[in-house]
């Protein structure tokens, strides 16, 4: 029998007075009343209740275990209230991690409009470019760029992220403008600390090895910035360098030899129904930066 259901019926039982009265309430018979009582009575390997020809009365046992029961069906009723109250509209905190440039350029600016649209939802927004654990971090969404490996989270893609090269005007009055890969060997090339020195400055096309930066960051805002005030070549998100190149503080460079677009993702956990919050984030990102 389920333990649940048989503490219901009994909590019945005492609050009624009789097994009757209890199935009538359940809307079951008195005989499988009777059945519930026993099954938790052998489970409990005691005695709830006494009962005899006049009146049944409950044991010193029953009547403790009465008491906790009814406060477990409480605790049960508010939490089964509480989902429901979560399933009838978005609201409550949705814990979301994304790369620092595309969080910060543009899920940031894109949460405020969602948060104007659902008023009783709030945010928190973990910006890291390193790869989190969804689920053991509790997280109820990610962004990710890159391939994905294996995983039993949902993913649904997003527009690519491209790249783009670029310097200001001052920097390639000084020291010229390179055409080709193999033109950088003699320019000042701003890296990402986060790239392997394997793989630095992935162009299409052969290339030299480019001399290590004398100006390396983790943040790409930092390296914009240097970009701009003219110190070398950055090769950045398009994203974080657009505006930038409208105000012709930087001029885009070798496009021919631009890596080609990373996939981008959303990412969230498997769940048969999610809950609004999270439903409604879904589909907000996706209208807003799907495909």
């Amino acid at each position: 029998m389920d333990k649940l259901r048989s503490m219901e019926v009994f909590v019945a039982v005492v609050d009624a007075g009789s097994f009757t009265a209890a199935a009538a309430q359940c809307e079951i018979s008195p005989v499988m009343v009777g059945k519930h009582i026993q099954f938790l009575e052998n489970l409990l390997g005691a005695r709830l209740l006494t009962r005899t020809t006049r009146r049944q009365s409950l044991t010193e046992l029953g009547l403790q275990y009465a008491e906790q029961c009814k406060a477990i069906l409480v605790q049960i009723g508010e939490a089964e209230s509480g989902a429901a109250r979560m399933r009838g509209g978005a609201r409550g905190v949705l814990k979301i991690t994304s790369p620092v440039t595309f969080g910060s350029e543009m899920l940031a600016p894109a949460m405020v409009d969602y948060l104007a649209q659902y008023p009783e939802m709030r945010a928190d927004l973990h910006m890291n470019d390193s790869v989190v654990d969804v689920v053991e971090d509790g997280f109820d969404a990610a962004i990710r760029i890159g391939q994905l490996e294996d995983s039993t989270l949902i993913a649904r893609p997003l527009q690519p992220y491209s790249m783009m090269i670029c310097a200001a005007p001052s920097y390639l009055k000084r020291k010229g403008i390179p055409r080709t890969p193999a033109d950088l060997i003699a320019h000042e090339c701003l890296d990402f600390l986060h790239w392997n020195k394997h793989v630095r400055w992935r162009l299409t096309g052969e290339v030299s090895e480019i001399p290590v930066s004398r100006l390396r960051s983790n943040n790409g805002q930092a390296l914009k910035s240097a970009a701009v005030a003219g110190f070398g070549i950055v090769m950045q998100s398009e994203l974080l360098l657009a505006g930038e190149v409208a105000a012709g503080r930087l001029v885009p460079l070798m496009e021919a030899y631009v890596p080609a677009p990373r996939p981008m993702h959303l990412l969230y956990p498997r769940d048969r129904q999610p809950t609004p919050k999270l439903a409604t984030f879904i589909e907000f990102v996706l209208s807003r930066f799907g495909l």
